[in-house]
């Protein structure tokens, strides 16, 4: 299920056209150069593929149609070389027994990798496996080369094996099947480069910095659609128009095959730059420098009350910058501050406002600053700073300060919070969206309505939390899927708890953080920790400070609710928890490991492999993979599915840590399912620690 209006929470469904919208909305950066995509949402021609790369961290989103073929393609350029695709297709005026009312829908995968890159003497060269997780529908295997000549004229040519291999075949390697995978997601590698080979190649030509015309000869037959559809193409030759506008966005019209055509738009954004630079946030005050000879005036720690109201101008101070003080702890040479961060999902920019806010309120004598950021009332780092650094590199760069910073553990470094901040109640109503997609009687499912959520801080690591939904309208309630498995129903039946739980007790929790030792860090969640489990939820995390390795393990015990998610439960109750590894691989890559038992009793792992970008874009891959078998699981195989993260500043144009997850899998299934609890640790805990703050630290002086 997606609720895209959940700030800073995984979003379980969504469409993917949807996400088209989201990013066309968000309006990103253009990346730079341009690149042609073709039908398959890939770098290519019309059907055919180039051996072009998009720019590094470039996610694209691609709706095409051509005759009766409707495809949507999210392709991420997951480094320089490497990219990778998923693609939901539907297939009109199908008439295999697996179509839907005359559609057969089908997902697919993709990966290529640049081989050679060009210079003024070779062309480029890509190896591509188009739909290698999937049915086999669009299964093919490539190399492609391509060379760009004077006059904007570019020339492609490569062989293609699969559907890239069924027209004009000139060879053969081995032996290929062409039976559709029923419940796909199994690798097909046993068909890799097998089968019939054939030649395909094109040119395209720039006509200007925004249009360009090309043309392709096409070695794909459309073998099952001319057998099981209304596709009667007669001409391998196809051509195409595209009109690149400024902001990136692509639109293409073609003529496919003879007797088709064709129409797409696909919108492709620069994850690496923020659309507006430092958001619309007010700039922070300047660093007050002292007077010489300042530093040296210790007659202020004579002074009866000297304390508190130094805490009272810092604590008015970071309310301007929309930051909270709750604690300090004052000598004549050293301050230590124990602040939190609504705002800024950039925390070394947090960091930054609050150095400068300490210049103008701390006595002149005080040069060590003592930085402890808090979240959910455990101090996550000590960032230790020189006030005469702070004076003398305001206006260098932030690389300049940052070999000057020291990032500590903060293990019983914090100051105790100032009386009078807690307890502390919030609330909040907005509307909510839940999306359920792939399911081929009804493609996307939506449920809409109200949300009401409230939290109450008891002390700074104790929250009372809940929220509670109306539903308006929608047909989630619609589902009549009767999947047969062996496994029990740990979310196949969601449709119930849409259809009974109205209006629903979404979660219902009591929640505890804490710092049981150096480097360790804990939570404890009672209640109703989501919308189908209650139940008790602990986790312990050990990462050092300066570490990119954390480890963790979590333990929980829960029972199913019942479907008006009230407060009885059903008779299915289960342990449940994992021991997972996290590791950040540097340039923005995060890999987490998790192994253990899931919801439906199976056991295995999870691995999950994300690259994250300052601005708070996120884009990743995950695969679970347990002792129950493909059978059991269901259509689909396996769980798995790719997750885009989409940082609310860049909807809003300020600062903000909100965001919002957008995850795609494949229909909802009991194998592999996991406790959807709030506030997992690992998150919030690294986001303080290096190598984040390092890669952060640009926005220090902002």
């Amino acid at each position: 299920m997606l609720d895209f209006f959940r700030s800073g929470k995984v979003l379980k469904r969504s469409s993917v056209s949807g996400i088209a919208l989201v990013l066309a909305l968000a309006s990103p950066a253009m990346p730079e150069g341009r690149v042609s995509y073709n039908l398959y949402g890939s770098p290519g021609l019309v059907d055919m593929p180039t051996a072009n790369e998009s720019p590094d961290a470039t996610l694209t989103t691609t709706i095409s149609k051509v005759g009766d073929a409707q495809r949507t393609t999210i392709g991420f350029q997951i480094t320089p070389r490497l990219s990778g695709a998923f693609r939901y297709s539907g297939l009109s005026n199908y008439t295999s027994p697996a179509s839907v009312k005359g559609v057969y829908y089908d997902r697919s995968f993709d990966l290529r990798y640049n081989l050679l890159t060009e210079t003024a003497s070779r062309p480029a060269v890509t190896i591509g496996l188009q739909d290698f997780i999937g049915t086999g529908l669009y299964g093919g295997e490539y190399v492609v080369a391509t060379k760009s000549f004077a006059k904007g004229i570019t020339v492609t040519g490569g062989v293609g094996w699969g559907r890239l291999g069924s027209h004009g075949a000139i060879g053969k390697t081995g032996t290929r099947t062409a039976e559709l995978l029923g419940q796909g997601g199994i690798p097909t590698y046993d068909r890799w480069f097998r089968g019939d080979f054939a030649p395909f190649g094109g040119v395209s030509w720039a006509v200007n910095d925004r249009m360009t015309v090309k043309a392709e000869y096409s070695s794909d037959n459309y073998t099952t659609e001319r057998k099981d559809a209304q596709f009667n193409g007669t001409s391998p030759w196809n051509f195409g128009l595209d009109y690149t506008f400024k902001s990136g966005t692509q639109l293409s019209l073609y003529h496919a095959y003879g007797n088709q055509f064709g129409a797409q738009v696909t919108f492709a954004t620069d994850l690496r730059s923020a659309k507006i630079p430092g958001g619309l946030e007010k700039a922070p005050v300047p660093v007050l420098v002292r007077p010489v000879g300042a530093a040296k005036d210790l007659g202020w720690t004579q002074e009866a009350g000297k304390r508190d109201a130094t805490f009272q101008a810092l604590k008015a101070g970071l309310a301007n910058e929309g930051l909270v003080l709750e604690g300090l702890d004052l000598k004549a040479q050293r301050a230590v501050v124990r602040i939190r961060n609504p705002r800024y999902g950039n925390e070394a920019e947090a960091i930054g406002r609050t150095a400068r806010a300490m210049t103008r309120a701390m006595p002149a004598s005080v040069e060590t600053f003592v930085i402890v950021p808090t979240v959910n009332g455990s101090a996550m780092s000590g960032v230790e700073l020189q006030r005469t650094d702070i004076e003398r590199l305001e206006h260098v760069e932030a690389k300049a300060i940052l070999q000057k910073t020291v990032v500590r553990d903060a293990f019983k470094l914090a100051p105790p919070v100032e009386k009078g901040i807690y307890p502390k109640f919030t609330w909040s109503l907005a509307p909510y969206t839940k999306l359920s997609v792939f399911d081929p009687n009804s493609p996307v499912r939506a449920d809409f309505g109200a949300r009401l959520k409230a939290d109450f801080w008891v002390a700074p690591n104790l929250r009372l939390s809940g929220s509670i939904t109306k539903k308006v309208g929608g047909n989630l309630d619609k589902s009549n899927r009767n999947d047969k498995s062996n496994l029990p129903r740990v979310r196949t039946d969601y449709a119930k708890y849409s259809i009974q739980g109205d209006p629903a007790i979404e979660r219902l929790t009591m929640s505890a953080y804490g710092r049981p030792g150096p480097n360790l860090y804990s939570r404890f969640t009672v209640g109703y920790l989501e919308e189908m489990y209650g139940g008790v939820s602990t986790e312990l995390l050990w990462k050092r400070v300066n570490s990119p390795l954390a480890l963790g393990v979590e333990l929980n015990y829960v029972k199913q609710r019942d479907f008006d998610q009230m407060f009885g439960f059903r008779n299915y109750e289960t342990f449940t928890g994992h021991a997972s590894a996290y590791y950040a691989f540097g340039n923005g890559f995060h890999g987490q490991v998790d192994v253990g038992q899931y919801l439906a009793g199976d056991v295995g792992a999870t691995l999950s492999l994300d690259r994250e970008f300052a601005n708070g874009w996120r884009v990743g891959a995950y695969a679970t993979f347990t002792d129950a078998s493909f059978e059991d699981f269901g259509e689909g195989s396996f769980d798995k599915g790719i997750r885009i993260a989409i940082p609310m500043q860049w909807v809003l144009g300020t600062a903000s840590r909100q965001r919002n997850t957008v995850q795609i899998q494949s229909l909802t299934r009991d194998g592999g399912a996991r406790l959807s609890v709030n506030d997992r640790l690992y998150e919030q805990v690294r986001d303080y620690h290096q190598p984040e703050l390092d890669k952060q630290w640009g926005k220090f002086w902002r």
